[in-house]
């Protein structure tokens, strides 16, 4: 067995090591793309026209994948790398398999989380292009973010024709970093020249709204569409003003042409992945481009996809928000569990994970068993992948495998991340052939009748095991406000802690008739869904005291090191 934290190789080491194929060959080759479709970003990326994609609308769709895990604990679960290693594997066993991701944000790069491509030996590659800067994506959303907050703040210093209260404005700046500093801020200091000061924020880029667009946009028409519907802040008498209003969608999809082309690269083991957009999993609905998925399903047999933190947020957005509007059909759903990641929700400290503890195991299935279960509510078929690690016992993984026999699942120890797509083969093979077997039923959780209130409800008490939901009277006029105002028919996106089913990112396991305080609701027009914030959810994260951009560094070669 291999060991995911005595690699003699790091991630960055065996990523450097790949042999990569030109990404106009893994375009040929693998989907029969040709070069004069692409937009290629050096050797190893390139851009998918637009033009090309819309020519593949006739052909049928692929079978999709979703992969999800159990409540995320600081030992880490790999959803990214089981993502990349099941899709490497379902290509081993003749099946013509494409992966969808999310870009990496560089505030987490450089701040604790690292790198998020893949680990081990199932990444996407060149790893540290798409860690970094990769095509660019990022920026034009932050410079279309921001050029909304220019414009806004420009249409006051000129007289404010569209009467916008400026204690009302919620339209933030942004910046792909993690920068506590700019949370709260004044802008507009420095006299008449300068505008009128008010209170202002920032948050990290991948939490904007326009990221969630950018992502949900089906066309550049449905793109420059659903930008014109941002809400930018509201008059004295509380109704919005849009981006719209400023006529500021037009210039605002420019920057972002070029970006909403999906991006393509490939696995070590030169297999192709879409890796587009990526959304925060808490404040926005956390998966990859419905674009790039949708191209995926007409290039592939099978598309496999991965959505954010645990399936109580990830998963149940894919499924609530992504696929809803989206039209997706998911075939199964596979959920992620570590050995260690079990024995944290069964109250071990991380320090002690390395000690056997069946009993653990046996306790913190109960998180393992509701995540199965609430998929099972969507109408799909459930897959355990046991991530495997070099200190797990086989009386430990048998444990996991009773739970699961239990809610009637299979559950299949993987080594994607010590043997690639090899490791993975069991995994790929269980898989392909509950989708040949079994079909989904796959349905929204709740309808889009449904009143906001009970849309939030439904999913706390459906999902969460929460006894029910409370707000104080100014948020739940605020409910009733957007309910009345047009809003009552968008689906509803969680924002709280992924550490837990509940608001209380301490309580681990599967807690039950817990209530979920709603702080705040907002409302994504352009996004087309309402955010309901429960505890508190940080948009602009910090570093910590040892940010990993400490040991980020370029060596005498040229080549960079320190990147996870």
């Amino acid at each position: 067995m291999t060991d995911q934290h005595a690699h003699p190789k790091s991630d960055i080491e065996i990523a450097q090591a790949a042999s990569m194929k030109r990404i106009v060959d893994v375009a040929e080759n693998s989907l029969g793309i040709d070069s004069d479709k692409l937009e290629p970003y050096g050797h190893y990326k390139a851009k998918l026209s637009l033009d090309y994609i819309k020519t593949l609308a006739d052909k049928p769709d692929g079978k999709l994948i979703l992969v999800t895990a159990m409540t995320p604990t600081p030992a880490g679960e790999g959803k990214t790398t089981t993502t990349v290693g099941l899709g490497d594997a379902l290509n081993r066993i003749g099946k013509k398999t494409m992966i969808c991701l999310r870009e990496p944000s560089l505030g987490p790069c450089f701040g604790m989380k690292g790198g998020a491509a893949g680990g081990g030996y199932a990444q996407v590659v060149p790893m540290t292009d798409i860690n970094l800067h990769f095509t660019g994506d990022f920026h034009a959303i932050g410079v279309a973010n921001n050029l909304l907050a220019a414009m806004v703040d420009n249409h006051i210093y000129w007289g404010n024709q569209l009467g916008l209260d400026e204690r009302r404005i919620i339209w933030r700046r942004v910046v792909d970093m993690n920068d506590r500093a700019l949370r709260n801020i004044v802008n507009s200091l420095g006299g008449i020249s300068d505008g009128f000061p008010r209170e202002d924020h920032f948050d990290i880029t991948v939490a904007s709204e326009v990221m969630a667009i950018f992502c949900l946009a089906t066309d550049i028409d449905d793109l420059k569409r659903r930008l014109g519907n941002i809400i930018v802040g509201y008059t004295r008498e509380k109704s919005p003003v849009y981006a719209k209003d400023i006529d500021a969608h037009g210039a605002m999809t420019v920057l972002l042409k070029d970006a909403f082309q999906p991006n393509l690269v490939q696995t070590l083991e030169n297999n192709p992945a879409f890796i587009h957009g990526g959304p925060f999993a808490n404040i926005a609905h956390g998966c990859n481009s419905v674009l790039a998925t949708k191209t995926a399903l007409k290039l592939a047999d099978y598309v496999v996809t991965e959505a954010g933190f645990g399936a109580d947020l990830g998963a149940e957005k894919f499924l609530d928000i992504k696929c809803r509007k989206a039209g997706l059909k998911p075939e199964v759903a596979v959920v992620v569990a570590t050995i260690r990641a079990l024995k944290m929700h069964g109250g071990v400290a991380k320090g002690d994970l390395g000690t056997e503890n069946v009993k653990a195991v046996a306790e913190g299935g109960e998180n393992l068993s509701r995540h199965v279960e609430n998929l099972k509510k969507f109408g799909l078929p459930v897959i355990v992948a046991i991530n495997k690690f070099s200190a797990d016992t086989e009386d430990e993984v048998n444990q996991v495998r009773q739970v699961c026999a239990e809610l009637g699942v299979d559950a299949i120890e993987s080594d994607h991340w010590g043997n690639g797509g090899a490791g993975a083969e069991d995994l790929a093979q269980s898989v392909a052939a509950i989708i040949d077997k079994n079909g989904s039923n796959y349905a929204p959780l709740y309808n889009d009748a449904l009143p906001l209130w009970d849309k939030v409800r439904t999913v706390a008490q459906t999902l969460y095991g929460a006894q029910g939901i409370i707000a104080d009277q100014k948020v739940r006029n605020q409910f009733k406000e957007l309910q009345e105002g047009g809003f009552g028919h968008y689906p509803v996106c969680i924002a709280k802690t992924q550490y837990s089913f509940s608001t209380d990112p301490n309580l681990k396991g599967a807690p039950s008739n817990h209530v979920v305080p709603i702080r705040e609701i907002r409302v994504a027009g352009g996004a087309e869904f309402v955010v309901a914030v429960c505890g508190d959810i940080m948009t602009m994260p910090g570093l910590p005291r040892v940010p990993a951009a400490n040991s980020i560094d370029i060596n005498d070669e040229g080549e960079i090191i320190g990147l996870f």
